[in-house]
C-alpha cells in the first residue's frame, strides 16, 4: 500500500536529524522534511497560509489560532525550549537595576504574541511583581495571528521601518524583551546590558522553584489530516520520540562536539534536569509548564478563554479519544 505523503516544516535540530535523514520513518507516512526557514517565516506560512501539513509552530500563536477557531491541532512534541531571563535588555542610562524598575516604562518587543515574550511578561508579573498594565509596549512586527487584546495593555504599533534594537540604543525605549540575542549586546555596546547579569543563576533558581523549563514551540497539524487519518498523530509522535532518543544517545559522545568541557556540561544537565529535559507528551512536568503558559496567554489578552490542555493537544496514547482528560 502507498504511504500518506506529508510535508513537515521544522528547525534543523539534532533531535530531528534521524527524521530528516530517513533513519527514522513514521509508519505509513512518506515525510518530506523542510528545515530551511527561520521560525517567524515558518510560523506565518503555516498559520496564515496553511502551506504545510505539519509544522513546528509558536506555542502562543497556536493558542491564538485555536482561540479563533482555526482548524489546526497540536501533537505534544516540543522541539524548542529555552530559559528566558537572559533576554531582557536595558538601556544603561535609564537607572534600571532590578525588575521592579521596569514598572511604568517604555519597553520594546519584536511582537507582542511571541511565545518567548509571553513567558517573559508572565515571569516578570508573577515572579517579580511587575505590573504589566503600567508599561507601554512598543511592537516592531505585525502579529502572526491578529488578536483583539485586553484593553488594559498599552500596545504601540511601530512603523515598519522601525527597529526596537536601535530604539533601545538611542534611549527611545527603556528596555527590550527579545527572543534572540541582540546585535548591540553582541557588539558590546556600553549603552545596552542585560537586566539579569547573572541570568543563568536566576534561571536555575526559577527552575528549582517552579519545575518549568519553558516550552517555546509545539508541533501543529492541519485538522483535516487527522480527521481523515486518525492514526497519523500517534505515528508522528512515536517517530519524533525515536529520533530524539537517537540524538540523545549520539550526543553522549563528547568527541562529536567541539566544546572543551562538553562532557561536564552534559553531566551537569543530567544532575539538574534528569535524563530527558526535552521530553514529549503531556507528562507531569510538561503539563505544569503548558498550563502556566496557557494562563499567561489568557492574562495577557491573547486568548478570550483559558482552554484545557486536552482541547489543545491530540491524544497520542491509544485507548483515549478527543475530550478525555490526560492523567499523569
Amino acid at each position: 500500500m502507498s504511504k500518506l505523503p506529508l510535508t513537515l516544516a521544522c528547525g534543523d535540530y539534532e533531535i530531528v536529524r534521524a527524521l530528516k535523514e530517513g533513519a527514522v520513518t513514521p509508519e505509513g507516512i512518506d515525510l518530506n522534511v523542510l528545515t530551511g526557514m527561520d521560525s517567524t517565516t515558518r510560523h506565518w506560512r503555516f498559520l496564515r497560509n496553511g502551506e504545510f501539513d505539519v509544522a513546528e509552530v509558536s506555542c502562543s500563536s497556536y493558542f491564538v489560532a485555536r482561540d479563533q477557531g482555526m482548524a489546526i491541532d497540536a501533537i505534544p512534541v516540543f522541539l524548542h525550549r529555552r530559559f528566558r531571563h537572559g533576554f531582557i535588555f536595558i538601556n544603561t542610562s535609564k537607572g534600571i537595576r532590578k525588575p521592579a524598575d521596569l514598572a511604568g516604562r517604555k519597553i520594546g518587543l519584536k511582537q507582542f504574541q511571541s511565545t518567548a515574550l509571553v513567558w517573559l511578561r508572565g515571569i516578570l508579573q508573577h515572579e517579580y511583581g511587575v505590573p504589566l498594565d503600567s508599561i507601554a509596549w512598543y511592537c516592531e512586527l505585525d502579529e502572526t495571528i491578529n488578536f483583539e487584546g485586553a484593553a488594559q495593555f498599552k500596545i504601540v504599533r511601530l512603523p515598519h521601518d522601525s527597529s526596537v534594537e536601535q530604539m533601545l540604543v538611542d534611549g527611545e525605549v527603556d528596555a527590550l524583551l527579545h527572543p534572540d540575542l541582540i546585535r548591540p549586546l553582541l557588539e558590546k555596546d556600553p549603552r545596552v546590558a542585560r537586566l539579569f547579569p547573572n541570568y543563568r543563576d536566576d534561571e536555575l533558581a526559577y527552575y528549582r522553584k517552579t519545575g518549568i523549563f519553558p516550552i517555546m514551540h509545539v508541533l501543529g497539524i492541519r485538522r483535516e489530516i487527522v480527521e481523515k487519518n486518525p492514526w497519523v498523530a500517534i505515528n508522528l509522535f512515536h517517530a519524533f520520540d525515536e529520533a530524539k532518543k537517537i540524538a540523545m544517545k549520539r550526543l553522549t559522545n563528547p568527541r562529536i562536539v567541539p566544546l572543551v568541557w562538553y562532557r561536564e556540561a552534559w553531566e551537569e544537565q543530567e544532575n539538574i534536569f534528569g535524563d530527558d529535559p526535552w521530553e514529549y507528551g503531556l507528562t507531569g512536568r510538561n503539563t505544569n509548564t503548558l498550563t502556566t503558559l496557557v494562563g499567561y496567554a489568557h492574562e495577557q489578552g491573547l486568548t478570550r478563554r483559558r482552554p484545557m490542555l486536552d482541547e489543545l493537544f491530540l491524544n497520542v496514547f491509544q485507548g483515549r479519544k478527543r475530550g478525555d482528560h490526560f492523567r499523569v
